[in-house]
């Protein structure tokens, strides 16, 4: 086995080096190194939240007016692109019970990255409940039908250790099609969670590795820092239309849950956690990861450090 390589060394080999990816070559994808625009460029920072009032808008039409806010997918996804979108689909669970990402936010990102003229578009989590079902039960597979996107199934051949140089993980096995793609967008759905009381944008790459999960949950909050600096992606997509406020974050019941009707779009990942965290009326200060990436320089808990719009529909 190849000894392990930082995202740095990836990004400029390339990553078909070992027997890890021999399935992913075999089976036709390219494999990029990730842009360094989206992996290393500072931009200014922006937060969108999108706010569903009128009775029965369409949930797609409010994701594109969110993207439109910022400047449209365009800004962040060029011609040619291979796309993976990082959903939670963790949990086998309908919609409506808000485990998962909402199929209908999932299938509008995937259109626009379409349209802004990527390549392929790929959907990936590692699961925790048996991706197959998965995949049926949260409409992730429904939505890759629909669109033509690739839904990835999480294997161990898929897993390649990297050195994640963090304060806590430093060689943790990592989803390849996340760090091959040449812009990822993480699209979380916010909920409450029984070790860290909120996960959001930040504690979604969680889904994002292999390994041992009972390792990451301890010293939770420095493991989610961690795979947070480590993954940096082009953009965040908060899937608030609704929101698990108990029981999180498997859920099961709809009277755990919320309607917000909300989406937060961000390339600040602590400001997206940060108002998102205001949903559940938690003070961010208050939540040990969110205070832990700002002093160690993701983002700002301070939503005067970005320059935030609101959109209505």
């Amino acid at each position: 086995m190849d000894d392990p390589i930082t995202r740095r060394e990836a990004i400029k080999k390339g990553l078909c080096l070992s027997g890890s990816l021999a399935l992913a070559c075999a089976a036709g994808w390219p494999v990029h190194a990730p842009s360094e625009a989206w992996a290393l460029k500072k931009e200014e920072g922006f937060l969108i939240e999108g706010v569903g009032q009128a009775p029965g808008y369409s949930v797609q039409e409010l994701t594109e007016k969110v993207f439109d806010a910022a400047g449209g997918m365009k800004r962040f996804v060029s011609k040619g692109d291979v796309v993976v979108v990082k959903p939670n689909i963790s949990w086998a669970r309908a919609p409506n019970l808000a485990a998962s990402t909402n199929p209908e936010v999932l299938e509008a990102v995937i259109h626009l990255a379409f349209n802004a003229g990527a390549k392929k578009v790929r959907i990936a989590d590692n699961t925790i409940h048996n991706a197959e079902r998965c995949f049926a039960l949260t409409g992730a597979g429904m939505v890759a039908k629909k669109t033509g996107a690739d839904l990835i199934h999480p294997r161990s051949s898929l897993m390649r250790d990297m050195k994640m140089q963090g304060h806590r993980l430093d060689i943790w096995p990592v989803f390849v099609p996340l760090i091959e793609a040449d812009k990822v967008i993480n699209l979380p759905v916010a909920k409450v969670h029984g070790l860290c009381e909120l996960t959001l944008g930040m504690k979604n790459w969680i889904g994002g590795v292999g390994g041992r999960r009972n390792a990451l949950h301890q010293d939770i909050h420095q493991s989610i820092v961690d795979l947070a600096r480590f993954f940096r992606p082009t953009v965040t997509l908060i899937d608030a239309i609704r929101i698990m406020v108990k029981n999180g974050p498997s859920g099961g019941s709809e009277a755990d849950v919320a309607v917000m009707n909300r989406l937060i779009l961000s390339n600040d990942a602590v400001a997206a956690d940060a108002r998102a965290a205001g949903l559940f009326h938690v003070a961010p200060a208050s939540v040990g990861y969110m205070v832990l990436a700002e002093k160690q320089g993701l983002g700002s808990l301070d939503m005067s450090a970005v320059t935030l719009k609101e959109v209505i529909l």
